[in-house]
């Protein structure tokens, strides 16, 4: 599973180690989650997106207490004054695809077989919900014994009244969003991404250490876009917004060994762009993972190095985001990148 969410987090998505040891310890005292399939549940069960919001390097430094999400959860059932039949993950890439699990086991509840983004997203705003035109609130947040409900709010305004509170609140928080009812979740959500991940995890796994490009891309079902070693890394200060500071932006360049050709990367929170020789050849909203050549242990944005060995693979994006009136909030464009999307053959 961790090795499955990892490859989802395109590069992105938070420390999944800390998250897959945490649950690999709960998991030695109680039996595994319950992983349920949207069809199986009933049309009116009310279904809570959950995860971890925020600067999640800080996740592994900063340890969970253990009843984050339990008391996320909990605000949301006092504000609605709903009882939640079910969990759903926030978003399957990254650390949201394993820390969802730790908190069904701990609430005694179904994970359903979903999630909000089907890889590792930036924003909240940016989510299938949002995306769908459903709102996000009653959101609450909960980190160091306090717990914040956003009540009503856009979106938009969800997502940047949570960022205000993370700097107070030791950089991450627990997050809990307004409840889905089930019959809505096929239209709203990204499904059966929880099995999948597992899935794609156990291939990538099988095919053992230094696996040849072909074998990588038939075991991933995406495609080789670069073998070789990492000979630049920059970063610079993101685009801001009203004042305020964005993400960090960056660049990493590979010299393929095979051909002497440069593959540069651009990057944010996660890997945005693939560039061969200064031409474009991959892009969100389909997802770029640069790999450790012999382990092939996914390397995320902010630990990649030069001198690294690496493969840099293409995935194919959810089918969610590649519709004609979804591709737009997922594009180069909407990170402020001047180019078309650029997704694997079959997947447009």
């Amino acid at each position: 599973m961790e090795r499955g969410v990892s490859l989802l987090g395109s590069g992105g998505g938070g420390d999944t180690v800390t998250a897959a040891a945490l649950l690999r310890e709960q998991l030695t005292t109680q039996p595994g989650a319950v992983l349920t399939p949207v069809s199986d549940l009933p049309a009116d069960a009310l279904v809570v997106p959950v995860g971890v919001m925020g600067a999640t390097p800080v996740f592994s430094e900063k340890l969970p207490v253990g009843n984050e999400i339990r008391a996320a959860v909990r605000a949301i059932e006092h504000w609605t004054r709903a009882s939640i039949d079910a969990l759903v993950s926030i978003e399957v890439g990254g650390l949201n695809g394993i820390m969802p699990l730790v908190a069904a086991l701990d609430l005694e509840l179904p994970l359903v077989d979903a999630d909000l983004c089907g890889r590792a997203l930036p924003r909240l705003d940016q989510f299938s919900v949002a995306a769908a035109g459903n709102g996000l609130a009653p959101a609450a947040l909960a980190s160091s014994g306090q717990t914040l409900v956003i009540a009503e709010a856009s979106s938009v305004e969800v997502e940047r009244t949570a960022r205000s509170v993370l700097s107070s609140a030791g950089g991450w928080a627990a997050l809990a969003l307004a409840p889905i009812p089930a019959r809505e979740l096929p239209e709203c959500a990204i499904v059966g991404t929880v099995g999948a991940a597992l899935a794609l995890g156990e291939r990538a796994l099988a095919i053992g250490e230094c696996p040849e490009g072909d074998a990588l891309a038939a075991a991933t079902g995406g495609r080789v876009l670069g073998l070789g070693r990492v000979v630049e890394v920059s970063r610079r200060p993101g685009p801001g917004e009203h004042g305020r500071a964005g993400f960090g932006r960056g660049s990493a360049t590979v010299r393929d060994h095979r051909t002497g050709s440069l593959l540069r990367l651009e990057m944010e929170n996660e890997y945005l762009l693939a560039m061969h020789d200064g031409d474009p050849v991959a892009s969100t909203p389909d997802l770029l993972a640069v790999l450790d050549r012999r382990t092939c242990v996914p390397i995320p944005c902010d630990t990649i190095r030069a001198g690294a060995d690496v493969a840099v693979l293409q995935l194919p994006a959810p089918g969610f985001w590649t519709d004609p009136r979804r591709l737009p909030l997922l594009a180069p464009r909407a990170f402020g990148i001047d180019c078309d999307p650029i997704l694997l053959e079959g997947t447009r």
